[in-house]
């Protein structure tokens, strides 16, 4: 990407969300806009601060977040999402007015960009006259959700496909549509249903959506979301691709498996990865262990990502929850998937890999036998092997945007046009 021939005389304001999945995009986003000329502050809850040091360019700083422990020690993430929404307005407002009063004339504060789920922060850009940009770590499909919004009962889910007029789209996309109503029928209680709300209201009034895609892995969904909010989409995806590798890890990495699978053959690895959150019982944990010892092909199974795995040549298969940073990473490597999701978007993210892009499989249980025809099927029949050569074709199209007249690459010049005008 070009940078623009200018001084850094205009200040994004990043407010991040303190889970690893979206630290990390949101984080290469502001590293890809710090490329464009842009000064970079990024404002997070005190709660799993991100290593300020990986970044010395960027300015960082912590606000009070009063997440209580209990509430942190049960993993309760909705309910930790909903307190950081309404524990952090007051810090925030006060963080960036004072910023405003220092503020230096040739280092201006252009606009608040801030992770979807952190809503309350296009209040905060509303009340002191900011232009609030959303960026959208999951699919695009994933805003449908909240574009028509559900009432606070079990019916109102109903509605929710309906008004997106099914009869409309593709059979595909009401497949997935269907498949992500049903993981929100899961968590049903008001102050669930009350965020999504939020969400939807914050994306309505920003001034710019940001979405980590790109045009043709969801063109049919991206259009909805443009109709159905009014907003035109930024697709500059997948931010990992434009920026160097730098870790963002909230925990330490161990690279001593790098070195092990430098020594194995091509395509001959199958990696196994859950995400940074979703976690599996002791049943589950003994049958996967099994299933991988029985299926006679070498295995790296990391318990929380963070090192570039998936680049290394060895690797021929991936075992994921099919978190939206993982099924990008691993279209981009070219990589096919044994899908195994566990909530929220993971489900429909599966859709994208086995029934539209056809690069993977389902897995339907944490069961050794299970697991052990799956990792088959996925390395060594011909089935995988079909599923390989798509997946390296995906990787190509997906490289395309990226380079110079690419729709990423346009996409990219237009936004920070965009901001240049506020």
């Amino acid at each position: 990407m070009e940078k623009q021939e200018q001084q850094k005389v205009s200040r994004l304001v990043f407010v991040l969300i303190p889970f690893q999945g979206h630290i990390n995009p949101m984080l290469q986003l502001a590293t890809i806009l710090y490329a464009k000329g842009f000064s970079i502050t990024i404002i997070h809850p005190q709660f799993n601060s991100p290593n300020s040091s990986n970044h010395p360019e960027f300015t960082f700083i912590p606000i009070s977040d009063n997440l209580p422990k209990s509430q942190v020690s049960a993993g309760d993430l909705f309910g930790i999402v909903s307190a950081l929404n309404k524990n952090c307005e007051g810090p925030l407002t006060e963080c960036i007015q004072e910023m405003l009063k220092a503020e230096d004339p040739h280092d201006r504060i252009s606009c608040i960009v801030y992770d979807s789920t952190m809503c309350f922060s296009q209040s905060v850009a509303d009340h002191l006259k900011l232009p609030g940009i959303c960026v959208r770590t999951s699919p695009a499909a994933t805003m449908l959700a909240f574009a028509v919004f559900p009432g606070l009962h079990e019916q109102g889910y109903i509605s929710f496909l309906e008004s997106m007029s099914l009869d409309r789209v593709s059979d595909l996309l009401s497949l997935m549509l269907k498949e992500l109503a049903a993981s929100m029928k899961k968590i049903t209680t008001d102050g669930v249903l009350e965020l999504r709300a939020a969400i939807a209201d914050s994306v309505k009034k920003c001034s710019a959506l940001i979405v980590n895609t790109v045009d043709f892995l969801e063109q049919e969904a991206l259009t909805k979301v443009e109709e159905l909010f009014s907003a035109s989409a930024f697709t500059i995806g997948p931010f990992h691709k434009l920026v160097p590798t730098i870790s963002s890890s909230l925990l330490k990495e161990d690279t001593n498996c790098i070195s092990w699978l430098n020594k194995q053959a091509p395509k001959s690895v199958i990696y196994v990865s859950f995400g940074s959150i979703a976690s599996i019982d002791e049943k589950e944990l003994l049958e996967t262990a099994w299933g991988l010892a029985n299926c006679e092909k070498p295995f790296l199974w990391v318990v929380r990502p963070g090192l570039e795995v998936l680049a290394n040549d060895a690797v021929g298969g991936f075992w994921s929850h099919c978190g939206w940073n993982s099924t990008l990473e691993s279209i981009c490597e070219g990589v096919p998937m044994l899908c195994k999701p566990f909530f929220w978007d993971q489900n429909l993210n599966m859709r994208y890999v086995c029934d539209v892009w056809n690069v993977g499989l389902e897995l339907e249980e944490f069961e050794g036998g299970t697991i052990k025809k799956a990792i088959k099927r996925l390395m060594v029949d011909t089935e995988g092997k079909e599923m390989r050569k798509k997946a390296i074709h995906l990787k190509e199209k997906v490289e395309l945007p990226l380079k110079e007249g690419g729709s990423c690459y346009n996409s990219l010049n237009d936004l920070a046009k965009k901001i240049l005008s506020f």
